[in-house]
């Protein structure tokens, strides 16, 4: 047992990461360190710079520590995001189908003036897995927020998938590709009524 500080050892940690990154190993730096750490570190590095998300009473997406900056979506793309905001557990493209109602309802509340025939077929388009709309919507958000902030950043504010590794008995193993948007929602407001 040491009686170093945790201060202590952050001083005597950077010197020995400083050493292995001039001689080129930051093979064994990660090593060391981890990737789970890392990704821990990673989160914390970028909580500085992330900021709140405040969904309005009427739908509008604000980036509240950013000077009160809208993020402007059609209604389609704000659904869209509105639906994997509301999901952080994630949500397979290909299970879409089984949210078709939420995401109606949040196309609904965000299109008040469309045509409500047109609504619906879109939603159709959107959950059918044979269909690239999906895509093509969450391609546009990240786009959209590329244009406010760094892609680390952004990272944080998209639709993106991560993959989890399912064991079923000793031999069956499958993969959830599950897209949410990574945002600690701590830094969320909800105003809105949630579909």
């Amino acid at each position: 047992m040491t009686d170093r500080t945790p201060e202590e050892i952050a001083v005597e940690l950077s010197q020995l990461v400083r050493e292995l990154v001039a001689a080129g190993r930051n093979d064994l730096l990660l090593r060391a360190i981890g990737v789970s750490v890392l990704e821990e570190l990673r989160i914390e590095a970028a909580k500085s710079r992330l900021s709140r998300l405040l969904v309005t009473k009427d739908y509008r997406i604000i980036l509240v520590d950013y000077g009160n900056k809208e993020v402007e979506m059609t209604p389609v793309h704000k659904a869209v995001y509105l639906l994997f905001l509301n999901h952080p557990e994630g949500i397979e493209f290909k299970k879409l189908c089984e949210y078709r109602n939420e995401l109606l309802g949040y196309y609904m509340a965000t299109a008040k003036l469309m045509d409500k025939q047109t609504i619906a077929e879109s939603v159709d388009m959107l959950v059918d897995p044979l269909n690239n709309s999906i895509n093509e919507k969450c391609s546009r958000i990240k786009s959209i927020f590329l244009n406010i902030m760094d892609l680390y950043t952004a990272n944080y504010y998209i639709i993106s998938g991560h993959t989890q590794k399912h064991f079923a008995g000793s031999s069956k193993i499958w993969y959830e590709r599950l897209k949410n948007v990574k945002i600690p929602r701590e830094l969320v407001i909800r105003e809105d009524k949630q579909v």
